[in-house]
């Protein structure tokens, strides 16, 4: 269908540029990058599974996400060491939209599980008696199979208008396949429609939604700190510090490739481009199994006992 709907059967990742020999450094910091990763969130994974004591509604939120960061570094980094190695850096078509529907189902699910996790935290904090009858592990497992089903079909239907269109150019300044860029490149007259969807599907169900409902849990949970004892504000703070620095971090991943495909950023030297704008692929997926099994304390014991 794509080759009947377009003369273009592949696009030029132009963002390598004539690396010349340090292909194989950049390649093998990959490499390194991408296993740890991997090596990371398992690790975490094997543990939640095995201990029966984390077998809660937290830490099977905490299991989901591990597995979208795996899945996020999977569907950008084997694909980059290959572009790093190769002379062309062209990318077919058919797998230029598989990497999209990989990399937007990535970003979709991680904004969830962290908005889904926000409301975790704030009825643990501002209706702690009431947790266990509202979070309940079967509630989490419907919730979970829903977010990923969610993202799948809602960036499936959104590539459904694009996939059909016809390109008229083949250079992407980037070193991935992004949506937004791969519009630009279509000559066809429906292609206001995709960029309606666009905003309707990327911008507002799968990221302002999810940021406005984190925030208003959040100011729910510091309303509530406000008025409590110590020993409560030390509680929230210790349970919160991890997801926070995650929300953040992942919005400003987010925040940046937004205003990098869309604005001039030649101001930027290349090399710091290239890293931001693959952080949520590379930092993020490494940042939460750091940040969750480092500060949370039921992951950190299990760790050394399982050591």
């Amino acid at each position: 269908m794509m080759e009947n709907s377009s003369e273009i059967v592949s696009f030029v990742l132009t963002m390598y540029g004539d690396i010349g020999n340090l292909k194989y450094l950049y390649f093998i910091l990959a490499l390194i990058l991408y296993v740890s990763v991997i090596f990371a969130n398992t690790a975490l994974i094997v543990i939640i599974y095995l201990k029966q004591n984390l077998h809660e509604p937290m830490y099977l939120f905490l299991c989901s996400l591990f597995v979208n960061d795996i899945y996020g570094s999977t569907a950008l980094l084997p694909c980059l060491m290959v572009q790093i190695l190769s002379e062309t850096h062209d990318i077919s078509l058919f797998f230029c939209f598989i990497q999209i529907f990989n990399i937007q189902t990535y970003i979709d699910v991680e904004f969830r599980s962290l908005e889904i996790m926000a409301y975790d935290r704030y009825v643990c904090i501002c209706k702690p008696l009431h947790y266990n009858s509202i979070i309940t592990t079967r509630r989490v497992q419907i919730v979970v199979l829903v977010i990923w089903i969610v993202a799948f079909v809602q960036i499936g239907v959104l590539l459904s208008f694009t996939i059909i269109l016809r390109f008229c150019g083949t250079v992407i300044d980037k070193v991935c396949c992004v949506y937004h860029l791969v519009l630009e490149l279509s000559c066809s007259p429906t292609r206001m429609l995709s960029y309606v969807n666009d905003v309707i599907f990327g911008l507002v169900f799968a990221v302002t939604a999810p940021l406005v409902f984190i925030l208003f849990t959040y100011v729910k949970i510091l309303s509530v700190c406000l008025k409590a004892s110590k020993e409560t504000k030390t509680k929230a703070f210790d349970t919160c510090t991890p997801h926070l620095i995650s929300i953040m971090s992942f919005v400003f991943a987010c925040f940046y490739n937004f205003i990098s495909q869309r604005f001039d950023m030649t101001f930027v030297p290349l090399e710091l481009q290239v890293i931001l704008s693959l952080y949520a692929f590379l930092i993020q997926p490494l940042l939460n199994p750091l940040i969750y099994g480092l500060k949370l304390s039921q992951i950190r014991q299990a760790l050394k006992k399982l050591c």
